[in-house]
């Protein structure tokens, strides 16, 4: 595959935006792909993508295309919600060409398997980022932290040629033969901050009034990492939330926005993907158990989704 092939970018959320912004602003070839032609009205009528960068605001008028574009892909970054990933590899399966790469950048675990399930055909790149941004408003994207982003490929550790334009877009980056590590850690850290922040109705920081419940949650999540054959992922986890938490005091977590705003979570790629694990490992996880039992309600009570 050429390293020249366009940027093909499904997700024109926060991430997804994001990474479009600093691609096309590097001078590279980016496409937007949305997912019905009322959606690409929509885009067009906004003028483009615009990025919002330490107070600046610049519009970038991307090209873009709807899932329905016959046009080959040979590089697709999925930036969807992890619950929306499987169905958009089914839907543009048919125009990856054959040795292309697709780089999964979704919160959790679950997804990336089964985006990989449904493209057989295509080169599968894990990716995890501690980048921070939100959508302050449809095709507007803040970019509210800078962060560091790995990626992987668990099956061929070679790393690809296009890297460097990542480099030349201003996207701090590594290669790892050690991803899986990487998004278990992710995992991690998020089922220890994020539906504590969702139940306790806080942002990050005041998780911090609550000391023994997080520490035990973070034991329990250390021996599921272990279990699940990531050491590497549990050594220090409580000092890393703990740190986060300090780092992001001011914040609402991810999921809590999603619950304040009446959207759907990711609980099943989160925590319901680790209770789960935990079950197939019979590690015992009382707390964690505990705490999806008390989240899944929690959504249930304000009529969203639990899946």
């Amino acid at each position: 595959m050429s390293d020249d092939a366009p940027w093909h970018i499904l997700g024109a959320g926060s991430l997804g935006g994001l990474w479009a912004a600093r691609l096309a602003r590097a001078g590279l070839p980016v496409r937007l792909v949305l997912r019905d032609a009322g959606r690409l009205a929509a885009y067009r009528a906004a003028g483009g993508l615009t990025l919002v960068e330490d107070g600046v605001a610049t519009q970038l008028p991307i090209a873009a295309e709807t899932v329905a574009e016959p046009a080959p892909i040979q590089r697709l970054l999925l930036a969807c919600k992890a619950y929306d990933a499987e169905a958009a590899a089914v839907a543009l399966a048919p125009r990856l060409a054959a040795g292309s790469d697709v780089l999964v950048l979704q919160n959790g675990l679950g997804s990336q398997d089964a985006v990989a399930r449904r493209l057989p055909g295509s080169r599968r790149v894990l990716v995890s980022s501690t980048e921070g941004a939100f959508r302050e408003g449809d095709f507007r994207v803040v970019f509210a932290g800078r962060g560091f982003t790995w990626l992987g490929d668990p099956d061929d550790p070679t790393p690809p040629g296009w890297l460097e334009q990542l480099q030349r877009a201003g996207i701090p980056y590594a290669w790892t033969p050690a991803i899986l590590s990487r998004l278990w850690r992710k995992l991690a850290l998020n089922c220890a901050i994020n539906p504590a922040s969702v139940l306790h109705d806080c942002r990050n920081g005041e998780l911090a009034d609550h000391p023994e419940e997080i520490a035990g949650l973070c034991v329990e999540l250390g021996h599921l990492l272990e279990a699940s054959g990531q050491p590497a992922a549990a050594e220090g986890l409580f000092d890393e939330v703990q740190a986060v938490i300090r780092a992001t005091a001011g914040n609402y977590s991810s999921m809590h926005q999603d619950v304040a705003h009446g959207r759907r979570t990711e609980i099943a790629y989160l925590l319901g993907h680790a209770c789960a694990q935990a079950r197939r490992l019979e590690v015992p996880v009382p707390r964690l158990d505990a705490l999806e039992a008390r989240l899944r309600a929690r959504l249930a009570a304000r009529g969203l989704p639990l899946d």
